[in-house]
């Protein structure tokens, strides 16, 4: 499990992380104080530190621009930083309203992005992609935003910036009107930018583009999950997608596939307001992710559906101690309407069992605890108690193919299983008519020998829900002998009791006495496993060959020998 607190720097947070990841001191929204006037306070708070890291040296190529947290300039970041210092300089009840610093920062920012993009409209991300369409899509985004915002405020000394932004944003829808893309949310993106662009600068291409990537259909299941299953990153981003071109292009059948999304997504909380990433198929599986990029589209849902669950998010993420929303400011600015009263709150989800068949993986939920269970994973199984989590697998030393990633999960009686089997056989003297000349091994497809002193590894897991937590029946068998090590994983700053380091590597603990406690704060998972002899550790081989490598963070082991049958109860 990845100790990350927060999300990789892909290119959707790249362009927000100058006002959206900011943590300031100013102070929690209360029943009485506006929400937007707490948005400009929590906006302005971040200024000055944006002003300092603006590059100001003329004769240097980042001239205007503002470093990534990697010390890259490029128009990601810029972007971010252009919307923070247009609602502050637009916003009367912002103490930079009409500042000339920040209009002078604004036009050099403007500077910057024209310079970083290329004379085919495309800009670069820095980290991976060059004269890329979908990266200029989300710059687009932003840049947008911050142009419809300042162009509404009908600001005359404004006008040259104005220019400069409207250049940048028809250079890039043009390069978007043709540009292709390499994932499957980047289609949205792209669409999202176009109708963006389109409000600015109306061209019929644009819409043109829009409706080619629409006819291939929203990508998503019957369970409301989109191919990526990024739960933290690129669902909200395509929601977000969604929701903007429904909004300006009057596509209201966009807003469906969003509310699909919605509604499984509140089955994907964690007592303690984070999301679960186990089943992403991208950079965020297994990252502690916050609700903070759904807070768009859950608030426009709730207005528009009148839907009290998705207000009771909307409102969570309002009054989370600590809470930033800075970086939504631009979408209430950009439309007041999204400050209207949410409706009534109605509860959550927080007691349930939920299989997502198509996303293969089951939810479930009792209060505090929170469980997933994933199928064709090898982390098939995570607990999360408030903010203390672990997640689980185990690999067997079994002709270097042990790692398990349980398939056909169902029910059986009141536990969920998975099983795998594996075979390890060996080869007998190829048949005299397929001999070959050259003798080359590997040009003999293993269908042409045949096999004998085949082994043979059943795994099966069974995982049940008692009261209080979950147990985690493991039952290995057919192979006797076979080294196993079962894999705890957790965050970094997990207290471990009941372990002994592994030579070697203290991030890597030895069960040791059959009790263990994984505490975060007040929050802990107890661990209960009896040793099968008098031995509390059977052998110290954690890293099984053919296992992967070991997960982020700490990891407690629990090791043995095939037959191993062992049950883990895991209790809050």
């Amino acid at each position: 499990m990845r100790p990350a607190r927060h999300l990789p720097l892909s290119a959707v947070t790249l362009c927000i992380a100058t006002s959206a990841c900011q943590v300031t001191t100013a102070p929690t929204p209360s029943a009485k104080r506006d929400l937007v006037a707490h948005l400009i306070a929590q906006n302005d708070a971040a200024i000055p530190a944006q002003l300092a890291r603006q590059s100001h040296d003329r004769s240097k190529p980042t001239f205007g621009g503002i470093p990534a947290e990697n010390g890259l300039y490029h128009a990601g970041s810029a972007s971010g930083f252009l919307c923070s210092l247009t609602a502050a300089y637009v916003s009367p009840s912002s103490r930079y309203a009409g500042s000339p610093q920040l209009l002078q920062a604004l036009d050099d920012a403007a500077t910057f992005l024209l310079a970083a993009q290329h004379e085919d409209g495309t800009i670069d991300l820095l980290t991976t992609n060059f004269h890329s369409p979908p990266d200029t899509g989300f710059v687009l985004e932003w840049v947008c935003a911050a142009t419809s915002v300042l162009q509404s405020a009908q600001i005359p000394a404004a006008a040259p910036v104005l220019q400069k932004l409207l250049t940048f944003i028809r250079r890039g829808a043009d390069a978007l009107a043709i540009g292709g893309v390499h994932t499957p949310n980047h289609r949205w993106v792209v669409s999202m930018a176009l109708a963006r662009a389109n409000a600015l600068v109306p061209d019929p291409r644009y819409v043109n583009r829009i409706d080619t990537w629409l006819a291939e259909n929203v990508d998503i299941d019957p369970d409301g999950q989109f191919t990526e299953r990024s739960t933290s990153i690129y669902s909200p981003l395509t929601d977000r997608c969604l929701v903007t071109i429904a909004r300006l292009l009057d596509r209201q059948n966009l807003l469906d596939p969003v509310r699909r999304n919605l509604e499984m997504s509140l089955y994907y909380l964690h007592a303690d307001g984070q999301i679960a990433t186990e089943g992403s198929r991208r950079q965020d599986q297994y990252q502690r992710s916050s609700m903070v990029p759904y807070y768009y589209p859950y608030r426009y849902m709730a207005l528009h559906d009148h839907d009290g669950r998705f207000a009771a998010v909307v409102h969570q993420l309002e009054t989370a101690p600590g809470a930033n929303l800075s970086g939504q400011l631009i979408y209430f600015l950009e439309s007041p309407e999204l400050a209207a009263p949410l409706p009534e709150v109605q509860p959550l989800p927080n007691d349930f069992e939920r299989h997502f068949a198509h996303s293969k993986l089951v939810r479930m939920r009792r209060g505090a605890v929170s469980a997933t269970i994933l199928e064709d994973n090898p982390s098939f199984f995570s607990l999360h108690v408030g903010t203390a989590a672990v997640v689980m697998r185990f690999a067997s030393a079994f002709f270097g193919k042990g790692q398990f990633a349980g398939s056909e999960l169902h029910k059986e009686g009141s536990a969920w299983v998975l099983r795998q089997e594996l075979t390890g056989p060996y080869y007998q003297p190829i048949a005299v008519a397929q001999r070959r000349a050259d003798g080359n091994w590997l040009a003999t497809g293993p269908d042409q020998r045949s096999t004998s002193e085949v082994q043979q590894l059943q795994s099966l897991v069974k995982i049940r829900d008692p009261s209080g937590g979950f147990d985690v029946e493991l039952e290995i068998t057919g192979t006797d002998g076979v080294p196993i090590a079962i894999e705890l994983g957790c965050y970094e700053d997990t207290q471990v009791s009941g372990a002994a380091p592994v030579a070697g590597d203290s991030q890597s603990l030895l069960m040791t006495n059959g009790k263990s406690a994984l505490s975060i704060g007040t929050d802990h998972i107890d661990l209960h496993c009896e040793p099968v002899g008098h031995d509390e550790i059977e052998h110290s081989w954690t890293q099984i060959r053919g296992a992967l490598p070991k997960l982020p963070g700490k990891s407690l082991y629990i090791t043995g020998f095939t037959p191993f049958r062992r049950t883990l109860e895991f209790r809050k």
